[in-house]
């Protein structure tokens, strides 16, 4: 029987996810470089399409990871639903194999290169029991020195063969290394190469910018709101909504239209002035001025914020969506999540209902709601008013956001470089109409295991969402907290 098997629907979506430049090559080459990849389970956990991400290259899948694979399946966490869809994906591509077929190979379908060529990559599982032993510095029978002994022994199989182990478990590469076994990171879902490479939001203007692009420049005035019309070559790099600091003074301009070499742009409001505060709330420097822009902004339906601990993040989301919801009655609320990762030990259960369960997790909003409730009034007043700010803010648990769609809210997603990029899809897709969703995080600070600075969800949506015009990210760069907290933030 022939190994080639049927495309299930369950795999007709592999097909439509980019794949980098670097894997997509000409036939020729395909058989001069081809290449044997061993995965780690912790791969498939993290991306479950991992198997269909290496064109040409040939997989292979010990058995422990198997076994690994089934002892995580069973839960309601997102690695438990990643595991069963590795199991619904193998079960599709050995569907009517032949065990005469499993041992040479299974190709995995669907998949051409540039030139409409089926790739000739093939999925091996792990059939012989390993006859290379770790060696005996690595004590016990763990679930990596078992996937470290089958790597020795392909590689006792194939002498002049390309075989590389790849894990997101630091550990293991560093013994593999020992071994001298070649191991690399999972690279498919990084976002950047490197992460000084994230758009920032916002460009500073060169001190001649407007003596060099003044020759064509058109000026009006509509509904209080002044605009320019400027040309350039060097407008090409420039984005939607991005904000744009002249060197010479404390303007803030934003990108409104681009065509080409010619870009529309606006004097924002300055919200640093005590008669534009928001909620009472100042603009301490630009960025947290352009920031309150885009907040402020109807036509902008994304806003990611960036920074460091005391940059202002959550003040300035939560003064925003306070003064739209209770103010200006553009939202009917405001609703607040977080993934809830523990930075130290695990607290265990919590008890009550799902707000009173996230309660302990959003110390950072009651630290900002005691800050924009007012303080004359006295106590009684200061309370009554803690009690309608509370009134209009909803905390929610992201366990519980599939399926649902918030139409006219304010959504604040907090610490958001916990999250995957899957994750990310999941709530931001929970935006109906007349809903705004604001990312907060810092990329510097991700405590969920495997995720890194270029693979964080934050750092996903950063870039994919620099082109639409209905979307805003500004990087926050100054602490705004104290002198002891930005001493400490740049010192320690």
């Amino acid at each position: 029987m022939s190994s080639v098997v049927n495309v299930s629907p369950l795999l007709m979506t592999i097909n439509s996810a980019p794949m980098p430049d670097s894997i997509i090559e000409t036939a020729s080459h395909r058989q001069s470089g081809r290449r044997m990849f061993v995965l780690d389970t912790n791969v498939l956990m993290h991306d479950p399409t991992a198997l269909f991400r290496f064109q040409e290259h040939d997989i292979h899948l010990p058995m422990m990871v198997l076994e690994e694979l089934d002892h995580a399946k069973k839960g309601v966490s997102e690695v438990a639903r990643n595991v069963r869809q590795v199991s619904r994906f193998l079960d599709d591509v050995i569907a009517g194999a032949s065990k005469e077929a499993i041992d040479r190979g299974l190709s995995l379908p669907g998949l051409l290169d540039l030139h409409g060529e089926p790739v000739s990559g093939r999925l091996f599982f792990q059939i012989r029991p390993n006859r290379v032993a770790p060696p005996a510095n690595l004590p016990g029978n763990t679930p990596d020195n078992d996937i470290l002994s089958m790597v020795l022994t392909l590689q006792q199989d194939h002498p002049r063969g390309q075989i590389t182990l790849v894990s997101k478990d630091i550990n293991l590469r560093i013994k593999a290394a020992i071994l001298g076994i070649h191991a690399e990171d999972y690279y498919n879902d990084q976002t950047l190469d490197d992460v000084n490479l994230l758009y920032g939001g916002t460009r500073e203007l060169a001190a001649d910018f407007w003596d060099s692009h003044g020759k064509a420049l058109d000026s009006w005035k509509d509904s209080g709101r002044t605009f320019y019309r400027v040309n350039g070559p060097d407008l090409k790099n420039w984005y939607p909504n991005q904000g744009l600091f002249p060197v010479d003074d404390n303007a803030v301009f934003i990108v409104r239209q681009l065509r080409g070499e010619e870009a529309v742009i606006e004097i924002l409001k300055d919200h640093s002035a005590p008669n534009h505060a928001v909620w009472g709330i100042t603009a301490r420097n630009r960025e947290q001025n352009f920031a309150l822009n885009l907040l402020l902004d109807p036509e902008i339906d994304f806003v990611s914020l960036l920074g460091a601990a005391g940059t202002g993040k959550t003040l300035l989301a939560l003064a925003a969506g306070l003064a739209q919801t209770l103010d200006a009655k553009i939202y009917r609320e405001i609703i607040m999540t977080r993934v809830t990762v523990p930075v130290g030990e695990d607290i265990g259960f919590l008890p009550g209902t799902e707000e009173e369960k996230m309660t302990p997790w959003m110390g950072a909003l009651m630290d900002n709601l005691e800050v924009l409730a007012p303080r004359e009034g006295g106590e009684w007043g200061r309370a009554a008013t803690a009690d309608l700010l509370s009134s209009k803010i909803k905390i929610r648990s992201l366990n519980f956001m599939r399926g649902r769609t918030f139409q006219s809210k304010y959504l604040i997603i907090d610490e958001a470089q916990n999250l995957t990029a899957k994750q990310m899809k999941t709530l931001i897709t929970r935006a109906g109409p007349g809903t705004k969703v604001i990312c907060l995080g810092n990329i510097a600070q991700i405590d969920t295991p495997y995720l890194s600075e270029t693979t964080s969800g934050l750092t996903y949506v950063v870039d994919r969402f620099k082109d639409w015009p209905h979307g805003g990210h500004v990087t926050l760069r100054r602490g705004e907290r104290s002198r002891l907290a930005e001493f400490a933030s740049e010192r320690l």
